[in-house]
């Protein structure tokens, strides 16, 4: 019994540790702002970049916009690492591509319900319970 207690007050203690480590420094909004960053995995499957690459961008005034197979935009708030963006718009065409428009309701759900987002050199991840989406940081030309 007493190595049991011990192995969870271990587990826990390795837990905090990872938690509060330099990698898990809060995104401040600022870091975000004036970039887009073009789509490379969702939930560790390759999206091909295509025509148009599945991007999202971030204004100044943090309004989050962006596409998979149709454009969105809206309101974004960054609080504590997680990233929410209520009432999102976006257009409703139909794509040849059947990742892409999976894509339009995965982003809309993901930002409505908050994402932790995680910025490491060049990579944005936004991640929640279901899901894991990595971009890339990209040219702003396009």
């Amino acid at each position: 019994m007493k190595k049991i207690i011990t192995l969870v007050a271990l587990s826990v203690l390795l837990t905090g540790c990872v938690r509060s480590g330099a990698n898990n420094v809060s995104v401040k909004a600022e870091q975000l702002t004036g970039h887009r960053f073009v789509l490379e995995t969702v939930n560790g499957q390759a999206v091909p970049p295509g025509e148009h690459p599945a991007d999202i961008r971030f204004d100044n005034e943090m309004k989050v916009s962006g596409h998979m197979c149709n454009s969105f935009s809206g309101q974004g708030k960054l609080s504590e690492g997680k990233l929410t963006v209520k009432n999102m718009a976006m257009t409703r065409m139909m794509c040849a591509d059947a990742q892409r428009n999976t894509l339009d309701s995965t982003i809309g759900t993901l930002l409505n319900a908050g994402a932790q987002v995680d910025l490491t050199d060049s990579q944005l991840t936004l991640t929640t319970a279901d899901q894991t989406l990595i971009y890339k940081l990209a040219a702003e030309a396009q």
